[in-house]
C-alpha cells in the first residue's frame, strides 16, 4: 500500500479531550447550572409574594454558599471521571496565565484579557475542560486580586460557563483558519455580555430598593422589575461590558491562529487519552 493511498483514505484527525464527560459529570454539570439559573435569576422567577423575595438580602448569600459546594462536587466528579496528571498540569497553566492576565486590565473600562484565553482554551479542549478552568481560574485570579466575596461563586459558574460554551461550538475538527477565529471573535464578543449580564444579576438585588428607581424592589412584579433591571445593566455597566467585548475580539483576531496552534501542538503533545505507565527498575532496558 502506497504511502498517497495511506492518505486518501485516512479519516480526519479527531480532537483529544483532555477531559471526556461521563454521565456523572454531565448530571453534576447540569445540577449546578439549575442551581445557578436560580441563583442568578431568582428576582424574576419568584412572585411578589414568594418568602424568597422576602430575604432578598439573605437570598443571594444563600445562593452563593450552595454554589460553593456544588461547583466543588462537579470538580469532583469530573476529576473522578478522566482528569488525569496531564490535564490537571496543563489546567495549572492556563489556570496561572488566565490568573496573571486578568489585573492587567482592572478597573479600566472593562478591559480583562483573560476572556480570550478562556474562548481559546475551551474551544481546543473541550467543554469539559472548559468548565473546570473557567471555574478555577476565576477562583484564582480572585485570590490573586483579593477579589473574595459573596460573588466569587457566581463569577466562578459564570467563567465556568463562559468557557464551556467555547468547547461546544460547531466544527472543532473541520473548521480552520480565518473562519474559525470570526466564530470564536462572535462567540467572545456575545458571551462577554452574557458574562457581563448575568454577574449583573447576581449583585442588582443587593441594592436599596429605595436607593434607585433602577434596583431590584421586592414588592414589585416581574415586569416592572425587568425594565429596572434593564436600566440597571445600561447605567451601570454597558461600558465594562463594550470594554470587554472589544478587547476579547482585538485579542481574539490578532493572537487567535498563533495561541489556537501553541494549544493545539500541546495537546497533541500531551496525548491525554494515552495512559501514564511507571515501569519499574530494569523494565525499561534490554538484556
Amino acid at each position: 500500500m502506497t504511502a498517497r493511498t495511506l492518505g486518501a483514505s485516512a479519516p480526519p484527525a479527531r480532537r483529544a479531550r483532555a477531559i471526556r464527560l461521563g454521565p456523572r459529570s454531565v448530571a453534576a454539570l447540569a445540577l449546578v447550572s439549575a442551581v445557578g439559573v436560580a441563583g442568578f435569576g431568582w428576582p424574576f422567577l419568584a412572585p411578589p409574594t414568594s418568602q424568597v423575595n422576602a430575604h432578598a438580602q439573605d437570598a443571594p448569600w444563600l445562593f452563593a454558599g450552595l454554589l460553593v459546594l456544588l461547583v466543588a462536587v462537579v470538580a469532583a466528579t469530573i476529576s473522578e471521571s478522566g482528569l488525569g496528571p496531564k490535564a490537571v498540569a496543563m489546567v495549572g497553566v492556563l489556570a496561572a496565565s488566565g490568573a496573571a492576565l486578568r489585573p492587567i486590565g482592572a478597573g479600566t473600562a472593562g478591559l480583562e484579557p483573560m476572556f480570550f484565553l478562556m474562548v481559546l482554551s475551551g474551544r481546543v479542549l473541550g467543554p469539559g475542560f472548559g468548565f473546570v478552568l473557567g471555574s478555577v481560574t476565576m477562583f484564582a485570579s480572585a485570590l490573586l486580586t483579593g477579589g473574595v466575596g459573596p460573588w466569587m461563586p457566581f463569577q466562578m459558574l459564570a467563567m465556568g460557563w463562559f468557557t464551556l460554551g467555547a468547547g461546544l461550538l460547531p466544527g472543532p475538527d473541520r473548521l480552520r483558519g480565518h473562519g474559525e477565529v470570526a466564530m470564536l471573535a462572535c462567540y467572545g464578543f456575545l458571551a462577554a455580555f452574557a458574562y457581563g449580564t448575568v454577574m449583573n444579576m447576581a449583585g442588582w438585588p443587593f441594592m436599596n430598593s429605595l436607593a434607585s428607581g433602577i434596583a431590584f424592589d421586592a414588592h414589585a412584579a416581574v415586569p416592572r422589575n425587568l425594565a429596572r433591571f434593564v436600566a440597571y445593566c445600561l447605567a451601570t455597566s454597558m461600558g465594562w461590558d463594550m470594554g470587554r467585548a472589544v478587547v476579547t475580539v482585538v485579542l481574539t483576531v490578532a493572537l487567535g491562529p498563533a495561541v489556537l496552534r501553541a494549544l493545539r501542538r500541546a495537546t497533541r503533545r500531551a496525548a491525554f487519552e494515552t495512559p501514564v505507565t511507571f515501569e519499574g527498575p530494569g523494565e525499561g532496558t534490554a538484556g
